[in-house]
């Protein structure tokens, strides 16, 4: 009872930091159309995240960002993908494909989560989870609305694809990290390390950055308030609450309650952008949640392919990636 309680509190986490990374879409295309690049944008948002969390911590709780050398690769490796990755490799993706193209790509990320579990940890998921992630795709690229006329660029592709293994990443890496160290150190360390590599990548002399205000849901705010709210409930809090969940969730269940984000983004666009949803797209709402609730159901307790040999991948994955 108590394990359920635990995986009940993960999911209601899990989905909080699905639902704040979603806000971040309508505030960032605000801010794209008030004359500032992706680059910028991801670039500052990051950057900002990292500068109002990282001193806090170092200062409040030091061992929180104590790593062992052995262990560098952890924050190192989920500040590289699971922050910079994802992000710069989306804006590629976005740059040279259609946008809803690019979000189906980035969200195959469950799909290679559940891959690595079921062949590197040599861990059976059942059948219906496989299922449910299946149905759970169909719905995304129902929602996005592709059609037989949607126009493919390979490069763009590519990146697309690199972002979902980032993103995938971004679960393994956290949900190891999370289990052997503070989940405030590891948001902190991964920030800042994303943070640098996304300044490398792009200076921010290079940048596109205007002092135009941004108009939100009708209201008009400062661009640096809306930086400003995007790093803190775009970023900073759902990377706090995502590590918290993997600490304690089937890493295969956070990959597929990911979903929830584009679910999310397309609400959050109708009520403050007016993008309302059509039929089809409704339908797909439809199927996404019904392979969601698939997978919850379909008793997403790892199951090791030899009873004798292996141990639990929710315990064992303390000791491997």
């Amino acid at each position: 009872m108590a394990d359920q309680g635990g995986t009940a509190r993960a999911t209601g986490l899990s989905l909080v930091s699905w639902a704040l990374f979603a806000s971040s879409g309508p505030l960032a295309k605000a801010v794209l159309d008030a004359g500032w690049s992706p680059a910028a944008v991801t670039a500052v948002r990051i950057g900002l995240a990292a500068v109002l969390l990282a001193p806090g911590v170092a200062l409040l709780r030091p061992r929180a960002l104590r790593f062992r050398r052995a262990e560098l690769w952890l924050p190192l490796g989920y500040g590289l993908l699971g922050v910079a990755g994802v992000q710069l490799f989306f804006f590629v993706a976005v740059s040279r494909i259609p946008v809803a193209v690019a979000m189906v790509l980035v969200n195959l990320s469950p799909v290679l989560v559940a891959l690595w579990v079921r062949v590197v940890r040599r861990t059976r998921l059942p059948a219906a989870v496989w299922l449910g992630i299946a149905l759970a795709i169909a719905g995304l690229v129902l929602i996005a609305g592709l059609g037989p006329g949607t126009q493919l660029d390979f490069l763009g592709v590519a990146a697309g694809l690199a972002s979902a293994v980032c993103s995938a990443g971004y679960f393994l890496l956290g949900e190891r990290g999370a289990r052997r160290h503070d989940p405030l150190g590891m948001t902190a360390a991964g920030l800042a390390i994303g943070a640098v590599a996304t300044l490398a990548v792009s200076p921010l002399w290079t940048l596109a950055i205007a002092a135009n205000p941004v108009s939100l849901g009708g209201a008009t705010i400062p661009v640096w308030l809306a930086l400003l709210i995007l790093a803190v409930f775009g970023t900073v809090l759902p990377y706090l609450a995502g590590l918290h969940a993997l600490s304690s969730l089937p890493v295969a269940l956070a990959g597929v309650l990911a979903l929830a984000e584009p679910l999310a983004a397309a609400l959050l666009a109708w009520l403050l952008l007016g993008q309302a949803l059509g039929p089809v797209q409704l339908i797909g709402v439809a199927v996404l949640l019904g392979g969601g609730v698939l997978v919850q159901t379909g008793k997403l307790a790892p199951q090791p392919e030899s009873a004798a040999g292996q141990a639990n991948p929710v315990t064992s994955s303390r000791r491997r990636p």
